[in-house]
């Protein structure tokens, strides 16, 4: 039922594109990260929580189709869905259903629970497409909610010493999450624009987090044992200079390895991750039940020949043209 091509994947039966890299009449769009909503599209199909995201992000104008999770929508005798992802507010899976037969296109996704997205549920499936952002057996992360407590006692740690804290951690999705789950205390929260502009539009779905926004009029005095949180593209920047003392950390599941908080030269990296790791996956894939698997998006390879030869699962690895590694993978 979908082919895999150069503008994305596509469903011929009903004439649309999951998550298209290039401008498509019709495109079901899994979340609002860059390297899955794009510019450009005729017609764009998501949940209603993504909706606010692609209207900052592409432009108040596009038109968009806003469906909640398990609502059908039939096209050309497809049935199609979304469900929860657990990836970020918002995030779907797409199940296509026709004559009997049924996909399932994970975008992106986690089954650990951030205490914010909507958790992640399985769809059973004859075809699974799934992604493999850290799809070896070296990313094995730790608890989320051991992670929050670990960022809650080094931001008390700093602003015992009078430092402020700055968490790099994405615009959208992870920035969200860590402040549900931050324990400020008496300390104030402060946010870069970027991640300010994301909670903004979140807030037209109903969603409320802490932080004030730094803007030139920001009380530099107030800043005293702070927490920050902004982009990784903050790092280094004259607009993140002004605001030390401080001490730096990065929330992603690349700081699984030590060498890629080193890279960065920051004081901490804590493992807080999006997406999958290596058990996730694997558990991910054997609860669908699906006899063929597409892996897509991070180490193809690996996965898709660990469950050939391990699992004894039709796999495939697809290398699509929209894969590289972008803002969702951090």
């Amino acid at each position: 039922m979908l082919k895999f091509t150069e503008r994305g994947v596509y469903c011929p039966q009903a004439d649309l594109y999951i998550d298209p890299w290039e401008p498509v009449e019709k495109a079901v769009v899994t979340h609002g990260h860059s390297d899955h909503a794009r510019w450009g599209m005729g017609r764009y199909l998501c949940h209603v929580h993504t909706a606010p995201i692609l209207r900052l992000r592409l432009g108040a104008a596009i038109a968009i189709q806003e469906v909640e999770y398990g609502e059908v929508i039939t096209v050309n005798g497809v049935r199609i869905s979304l469900h929860p992802a657990g990836h970020i507010i918002g995030s779907a899976q797409v199940r296509l259903e026709y004559e009997g037969e049924i996909w399932a296109v994970s975008g992106d996704y986690k089954l650990s629970y951030d205490g914010l997205s909507v958790p992640y549920e399985p769809i059973r499936c004859h075809h699974f497409v799934t992604e493999s952002t850290f799809g070896l057996p070296v990313y094995q992360f730790p608890e989320p909610d051991l992670v929050f407590q670990d960022i809650n006692s080094w931001c008390h740690l700093n602003a015992a010493e009078g430092v402020n804290t700055v968490l790099l951690a994405y615009a959208l999705g992870k920035s969200q999450s860590i402040l549900r789950q931050l324990q400020p205390g008496s300390r104030s929260v402060f946010l870069h624009g970027a991640v300010a502009n994301v909670n903004a539009a979140l807030g037209e779905v109903g969603y409320r987090f802490v932080g004030e926004r730094i803007t030139a009029e920001t009380d530099r005095t107030a800043l005293k044992g702070a927490i920050i949180v902004a982009p990784p593209s903050a790092l280094g920047s004259p607009w993140l200079k002004k605001l030390s003392p401080y001490r730096i950390a990065v929330c992603s599941g690349w700081m699984q390895l030590r060498g890629a908080r080193r890279r960065r030269g920051v004081d901490r990296g804590f493992v807080l991750s999006d997406h999958c790791d290596w058990d996730q996956l694997n558990r991910a894939v054997a609860a669908t039940e699906a006899e063929t698997v597409y892996v897509t998006h991070g180490y193809e390879g690996p996965f898709a020949r660990w469950l050939r030869e391990q699992k004894k699962i039709q796999a495939h690895e697809v290398h699509l043209h929209g894969g590289e590694a972008t803002e969702a993978d951090l």
